[in-house]
């Protein structure tokens, strides 16, 4: 007869650890059923669910480990596993999972401790914590700091709407992000990209610097915030900001386009995305002009825009051919997904206005960023207490890997 136990080690951590007290239980036959291991600091604790073939055998591994453990100078704890507990424990693998990710510029215990209480609270359990983020020196001041914390947690949550309303007020009170979406097959095989371009990945509205060229930037921001709001017809409120920029000159419009300032993790977010082999969109309400220039500087690979139309070298307060407004957004999200033979659960959107939810909604992920409250309040993945680059962690993506992939870009660009 057989017996299932549950071995801990806990200490120092060390080379050969981990072959020590496996080759042990190798000895004796043994089963692993389950085996998970972190290592923080240089200390490690290794666990390890354990079926032993021969009952016989388990009092000689006890002693084997412990002695063992006593020469290493670690901590040994095995427990017998109720074999009825062991069976409910394997049929209950296949509850809901989900990720949430804490993100900021450090991550403090009252905000970890805050998370983990509402997660509780939901009858959600805890499997495992990742820090995504590098090691923090206390020396040493970075420009723009990141902390990211990736918890996995399974269970039903009892009221989700209530959670994400709790993570949002936690989001706001603490100057931290929280993303909580579904931990499905989707979530390692995002294959596309596609961002808001005004105040997502530029720090500004084309249309409101066009309009201080034309001198009518009072009259064009009252309008740009009424719809950003969601108060106003975008078609609408568009056009009539559009016939208001009648006269600028063609040539202002690429100095505008070399002047305007990215977003910060602009950069870093579309070359690791690209290096990843991510498709990389750009689906705005905004110019087609400022547009070409960020798929050159950035290395996009759609730029949906609006175009102005110029006559004789000037803008003639028109647009030429459809406006790109929310509903446009979320069908070329469609279509390019089409395009690219991927299902949108494989699609992540990004933007900061009430335009960009239709594509927010339908993606697999959508990331409100420095958003509206409105669009705040609808989507279910926000970033605002750091750059653009936040996405990355949001996916998963820890620190080490965004390195080495900007390394290998880099070497590739020179090479």
């Amino acid at each position: 007869m057989s017996d299932v136990v549950l071995i801990n080690i806990t200490g120092r951590d060390r080379k050969g650890l981990d072959a020590k007290f496996t080759g042990i239980l190798a000895g004796y036959d043994v089963n692993i059923l389950d085996i998970g291991q972190a290592v923080i600091h240089e200390h490690i604790s290794l666990g390890i669910l354990a079926e032993i073939p021969n009952s016989k055998d388990f009092s000689s591994i006890f002693k084997d480990m412990l002695f063992e453990g006593h020469n290493m100078g670690l901590a040994i704890d095995i427990k017998p596993i109720d074999p009825e507990n062991y069976e409910k424990w394997v049929h209950a693998q296949g509850k809901e999972r989900r990720i949430i990710t804490i993100l900021g510029r450090t991550v403090t215990a009252q905000q970890i401790s805050a998370v983990a209480s509402i997660i509780a609270n939901n009858h959600l359990n805890i499997d495992g914590i990742t820090r995504l983020t590098g090691r923090i020196s206390l020396k040493e001041t970075k420009d723009n700091p990141r902390a990211s914390v990736q918890l996995s947690v399974s269970g039903k949550p009892l009221n989700i709407l209530d959670m994400r309303r709790r993570f949002m007020e936690i989001s706001q009170e603490a100057g931290i992000d929280i993303s909580f979406h579904v931990d499905n097959i989707y979530r390692k095989n995002r294959k596309l990209v596609v961002f808001d371009m005004d105040s997502t990945l530029i720090q500004t509205e084309v249309i409101v610097e066009l309009a201080k060229l034309a001198g009518v930037g009072d009259k064009v921001d009252k309008i740009t915030e009424s719809a950003m709001r969601g108060e106003i017809d975008f078609k609408e409120s568009f056009r009539k900001r559009v016939a208001l920029l009648k006269g600028i000159k063609q040539e202002q419009l690429a100095k505008i386009s070399r002047d305007l300032p990215l977003t910060e993790g602009a950069d870093l977010v579309t070359k690791t995305l690209r290096g990843l082999g991510y498709k990389l969109g750009i689906l705005s309400g905004g110019f087609t002009f400022v547009g070409e220039y960020l798929k050159d500087l950035l290395g996009f690979d759609y730029v949906y825009a609006n175009t102005l139309d110029i006559q004789n070298g000037v803008v003639t307060g028109n647009v030429v051919g459809d406006i790109v407004d929310g509903e446009k957004k979320a069908i070329l999200l469609r279509q390019i997904a089409q395009k690219e033979n991927i299902a949108l659960e494989q699609t992540i959107a990004v933007g900061d206005g009430a335009n960009d939810l239709p594509m927010i909604s339908i993606a697999g992920l959508g990331v409100a960023f420095n958003a509206k409250p409105v669009v705040r309040q609808k989507a279910s993945n926000t970033i605002s207490s750091v750059g653009l680059d936040g996405l990355l962690y949001l996916i998963g993506i820890h620190e080490r890997e965004i390195k080495q992939e900007v390394r290998q870009t880099a070497e590739y660009s020179y090479g």
